[in-house]
């Protein structure tokens, strides 16, 4: 296991002192009263490019020799990774070549470039960009950059935790959304040596969740499939130089579902009023799933805001459908003139805001004298829906509900 003392760590901190923002520290009075103390976000989402990346790129690529960023560095990342070294590789007048897969977001694609990288698109998933990033260091001499698995990357890294404890010198829990397990290392390898009483937790997308398997086997192990909406933590192998760290210093890594994650960004957006991107977001899914497992003062760290508006608009629906704001419904109804507009004015005395209504005649369960009518209904919340719901059963309509999206 590669082991870092505070000294190291200080040292990468220092290096980035004009680099990168102390990003701030925000108090959350609606994540404190679920955990039952002090709860903050360490908002990385307003780091420089985005996300905590650049932190680990820059000392990665400040730490090689002139003869190697003479002969430029290569990455492979589906976004943030890529910023964060297109950004240091500028700053150190440094060529980069940045391999994404083709699934990689337009809004990411384009701020690479920006900051002066050339992106080249090859594979469906970040582990076929990451091959081609291989061959084309083996064929040019480019230093590869990776994303997660170097002590570098760590120790550069390691600056957000060190903040942590600086910004909140009380803090019990750190959690960390966690892919590759950079990010979650270097803030346990930073606890560890100036705070060894502080628990830092990982949080993963449960459809991309390489860790728990990978820490019941007591070595990494890859995951034959992924899926989640959370690109940036979704990596199908721990590294191994992280690893080694989680496994030692870390408490636990718990998973999250996606409604979890849209349930999150959607409270951040509207509660904290930050835009942060489904990966950023695992900390505080991870905290409102079990908040009683998190001891505070809580820290959960907002490890990006990189996300392709369209996206952001589907998980903004799904959030509000997992928080029970939008309700889906196939009705039967008597079809004759006024039979939608008594179900209609049902609806509106209870408030429901009607989105959408389609007429459906042919389904062969269907009386010769009933129409059906899918509606999609904008509400206030479970318990809204279930008022809702209770009076079209009382008024004798047969109702299937469908599932929102």
């Amino acid at each position: 296991m590669v082991t870092f003392d505070a000294q190291e760590l200080d040292e990468a901190r220092s290096l980035l002192s004009h680099v990168v923002a102390t990003t701030p520290m925000e108090h959350t009075r609606w994540l404190s009263d679920r955990v039952g103390g002090q709860a903050w976000m360490k908002c990385e989402n307003l780091q420089r490019a985005g996300s905590f990346k650049i932190r680990g790129a820059y000392v990665r690529i400040s730490r090689m020799s002139p003869e190697q960023r003479a002969r430029g560095v290569v990455a492979a990342s589906a976004g943030n990774h890529a910023q964060g070294v297109a950004l240091a590789g500028s700053m150190l007048e440094t060529k980069t070549t940045v391999f994404m897969p083709d699934s990689a977001s337009l809004v990411k694609e384009r701020a690479t470039k920006a900051y002066g990288a050339e992106v080249r698109f090859t594979g469906t998933d970040l582990t076929a960009a990451l091959a081609a990033a291989q061959d084309f260091a083996a064929e040019t001499g480019a230093e590869l950059i990776h994303p997660f698995d170097h002590a570098d990357i760590v120790r550069g890294q390691a600056s957000v935790g060190l903040e942590i404890l600086e910004q909140v010198p009380d803090v019990r829990t750190i959690v960390v959304g966690t892919g590759g397990g950079g990010l979650l290392a270097g803030i346990a390898a930073a606890v560890r040596a100036h705070r060894p009483d502080v628990s830092v937790v990982g949080v993963q997308a449960a459809g991309a969740a390489a860790y728990p398997p990978s820490l019941a086997a007591g070595a990494p192990t890859s995951l034959q499939e992924m899926q989640t909406i959370a690109d940036g933590i979704a990596v199908g192998r721990p590294g191994d130089t992280p690893f080694g760290l989680v496994r030692e210093l870390v408490e636990r890594v718990d998973t999250v579902g996606e409604e979890d994650l849209s349930r999150a960004l959607l409270l951040l957006l509207e509660r904290a009023k930050l835009v942060v991107e489904p990966a950023g977001a695992a900390s505080v899914a991870g905290v409102l799933q079990q908040p009683e497992r998190f001891t505070p003062p809580v820290v959960t760290v907002l490890s990006g805001g990189n996300i392709d508006p369209l996206l952001l608009l589907r998980v903004i629906r799904h959030g509000l459908a997992a928080d029970g704001r939008y309700l889906s419904f196939r009705a039967s109804i008597p079809d004759r003139p006024g039979g939608l507009a008594a179900l209609l004015t049902d609806l509106a005395e209870l408030g429901a805001n009607v989105l959408d209504v389609v007429h459906e005649r042919t389904r062969a369960a269907l009386g010769v004298d009933e129409v059906d009518v899918a509606l999609q209904l904008e509400t206030r919340g479970e318990e809204h829906q279930q008022r809702v719901l209770e009076r079209i059963h009382s008024r004798g309509y047969r109702i299937h509900l469908t599932r929102s999206t």
